[in-house]
Formats: structure tokens, C-alpha cells, sequence
């Protein structure tokens, strides 16, 4: 473990963690897995231990700790082989609750993110739109001025938490002729008077739940609104360093999980008299994928590192994604690879590891989009900046 990055409090954090998952998680993942839903008991668990709160105000419940007890919480997460789980648990902690946290005001977050710390309640963040999937500012969800209420009309897509949530973090257009200038974000809860939701089936994730949500004239509060209004493009921007950063951490543990596994199968796995890890093509293979996936972990500390001081790095979280991404599906590919037949086989992880890491490259901004970006930075000298 590298000791630039992480204190014995770290560590010990980390065994708890450790600890904690595989008392009260893993004898619930396959049950999890089949049904698509994740009990409510566990999350008030995560709650009482104070996972949601790692990085958050110790005046609303959290611990205001470090980047890297978060970084620790989305290692052990995804080796615990069920990337759906893993992802209900972040996308709350740090998509929707980012949100309530930097563009709620005090009474949101009391009524908000106290008891997402405390595992009472569930968020989702709705940006994705079935016609505008990674072009954020296409989106075509309207919340429209009402005196003191706004009125939301719209869907959403590909929502994690969708179903179960308790409230949402909604974005919408609230002056659409503006474009992305026009865009504000607001919570809602979900048993407002309007709102509905579509479990989506899918390839992987099986844990979470993906949701499809309608808004068809759902009235608010105008005091629902986060943050200023027509802001909401400039904070989902500052917030994507974080999330894509989070991917980027997910995928190099997953493809160390997978590493790891593998290496112990071809250790105990006999051809031709000897363990199969004594065979030079397959060990120099192993070489190679071991080799990338620490290239991209070392480089996501890094930016860890960078993040947790303050600094913008839009850029550098970016290039985390598209490349630990890529490379872990590469490094799982080859993985399942190494154990022939039984990589095959659902009981043994790398197939489920195999489809919950595809979307990785997809979700929270495609690969493609992300190489835009990056040679809108690089090349046409293009410099975002923080929401002010």
C-alpha cells in the first residue's frame, strides 16, 4: 500500500471496512444480484458505521475526512464482486449527496443530507435524458416559474437508484433559450404528486436499481431549487471531476480484484504437470495487464492527491476515467481468459466482473465524449472553471 497517500488510520479504516463488507454485505450479494433489489436494512447499516459521511460536515452527521477514506470505501466496494451494489452506494454518496452538500442550503441539508449520512434516506442524481444522454446541454426537462412553485416536465434515463430513491436531484431547464446557461437544479421528493419510475433491465449492475423516470407536471416549491437558478450547467460540470475520478478508482480495483483472483487460480491451476502460472505466454500476459492496471491506479491517486487539496482537475479526472476504464475492461477480458472454461462459469466472479465492468467506458460520460473534452483541453487550449 502506498504509504505517500495512506496513515495507519487509513489501514485501520480499511480492515474495518473490510470487516464490515464481508459480515453484512457478501452473504446478501447473490440474493441482491437476482432480484435487483437492495434491502433497506443495509443502508441504514452503511449509516450507522458512517460510510455515507466519510467526507461531508461533521454538522449535518458526516466526518469531514480526507479523499482517500472515500477512495478506500470504492476500493473494497468493488471486491466485494458486485459492481451493482458498488454503484447504488456511490451514486448516493456521491452524486446526489455532492450536490445537496455544495449547492444545498442549511434547511436542505437538514431535511437532505442528514439523513442520507445516516442511511434514512436514498438519492439519486436525474441528468441523463433518453434523447441526450452525454450531451448535458440538450436536455429537454423543463421546470417552469409558477409564483412560489415550479412545475417539472420531463423524463430522465439510465438512473441509478432511480426506483428506490427517496428524493431526486433534478436537473431541468428553467430558461431552455439560454442552452446550457439555462439549466437549474432542483430536489424533489418522490412521492410528489407526478413523479414515476421504470426499472430498466440490464446487462450488468444487477444489484441496482436502473430507473426510467417521468416528471409529468410535478409542482414544487420554489424553495426547492439548489443553488441559483440557471447555474445548474456550471455546478454539474465541477461535480463531473469527482464522479469521473470515482470511475476511474472503481475500475483500477475491480481489475486488481480480478488480478488477484487470477493470479491465485493459475497458482493452484495444473497443465501438463506444472501450475499454469509457470507458462512464459501466460505469465508475461499476466505481466502486461498487471503493469496497466498499476499505471492507472498510481496515476489515480495522483489525482486523488490533487483533488483532496482543492485543485480543478477537470483534465487529469477525465483522462483517469477514459483510461482505467478501457483498461480494466482489457484486464478482465484477459483475466477471464486465464481461467478457461471456469471464467465461463457464473460461479466463478469474472463473468459477472466482465459485464459490470463494460459500463464502465458508457456511464458517467462515454469514452468518446471524454476524448473530446480532453482535446478541447489539450488541443484548442480550452480551460474550464469552477462554478464561482
Amino acid at each position: 500500500m502506498n504509504s505517500m497517500y495512506f496513515t495507519e488510520e487509513h489501514q485501520m479504516f480499511r480492515q474495518s471496512l473490510k470487516d464490515f463488507l464481508q459480515k453484512e454485505v457478501v452473504p446478501h450479494i447473490e440474493k441482491w444480484e437476482n432480484t435487483g433489489i437492495i434491502d433497506r436494512f443495509i443502508w441504514k447499516k452503511f449509516g450507522e458505521m458512517g460510510f455515507f459521511g466519510l467526507p461531508y460536515p461533521e454538522a449535518y452527521g458526516g466526518l469531514d475526512l480526507d479523499l482517500f477514506y472515500t477512495v478506500i470505501l470504492l476500493e473494497e466496494l468493488q471486491k466485494i464482486n458486485s459492481g451493482g451494489f458498488a454503484a447504488a452506494i456511490w451514486a448516493h454518496a456521491y452524486l446526489a449527496m455532492t450536490h445537496v452538500n455544495k449547492e444545498g442550503n442549511h434547511e436542505q441539508k437538514q431535511k437532505y443530507l442528514t439523513p442520507s449520512i445516516s442511511g434514512e434516506k436514498i438519492g439519486c442524481l436525474c441528468i441523463t435524458e433518453p434523447f441526450g444522454g452525454s450531451d448535458v446541454a440538450g436536455m429537454r426537462t423543463t421546470a417552469v416559474k409558477n409564483g412560489d412553485t415550479y412545475v417539472i416536465n420531463g423524463s430522465k434515463t439510465f438512473i441509478t437508484n432511480g426506483v428506490t430513491s427517496d428524493y431526486l436531484v433534478v436537473a431541468a431547464k428553467t430558461n431552455p433559450e439560454l442552452g446550457n446557461k439555462g439549466i437549474s437544479i432542483f430536489i424533489v421528493d418522490r412521492e410528489t404528486v407526478g413523479v414515476s419510475a421504470t426499472k430498466l433491465d440490464k446487462l450488468g449492475w444487477r444489484a441496482s436499481d436502473t430507473g426510467e423516470i417521468a416528471f409529468d407536471n410535478v409542482v414544487i416549491p420554489a424553495s426547492n431549487l439548489m443553488g441559483e437558478e440557471n447555474k445548474g450547467f456550471p455546478y454539474i460540470m465541477q461535480h463531473f471531476a469527482l464522479e469521473r475520478l470515482i470511475m476511474g478508482v472503481n475500475a483500477h480495483a475491480r481489475a486488481e480484484f480480478a488480478l488477484d483472483y487470477a493470479q491465485n487460480y493459475m497458482s493452484e491451476r495444473q497443465a501438463f504437470g506444472r501450475t499454469i502460472d509457470k507458462f512464459q505466454a501466460l505469465r508475461h500476459s499476466f505481466a502486461d495487464t498487471y503493469a496497466h492496471m498499476l499505471v492507472c491506479k498510481e496515476f489515480n491517486y495522483t489525482v486523488a492527491n490533487r483533488l483532496d487539496k482543492g485543485e480543478y482537475v477537470v483534465k487529469e479526472a477525465t483522462i483517469s476515467k477514459l483510461q482505467s476504464t478501457k483498461m480494466a475492461d482489457e484486464v478482465i477480458y484477459q483475466c477471464l481468459q486465464f481461467l478457461g472454461g471456469y471464467g465461463y462459469m457464473e460461479e466463478y466472479p469474472m463473468a459477472r466482473l466482465l459485464r459490470d465492468s463494460r459500463l464502465g467506458p458508457i456511464g458517467g460520460g462515454t469514452s468518446e465524449i471524454l476524448r473530446e473534452i480532453i482535446a478541447k483541453m489539450v488541443i484548442d487550449k480550452k480551460d474550464y472553471k469552477p462554478a464561482t
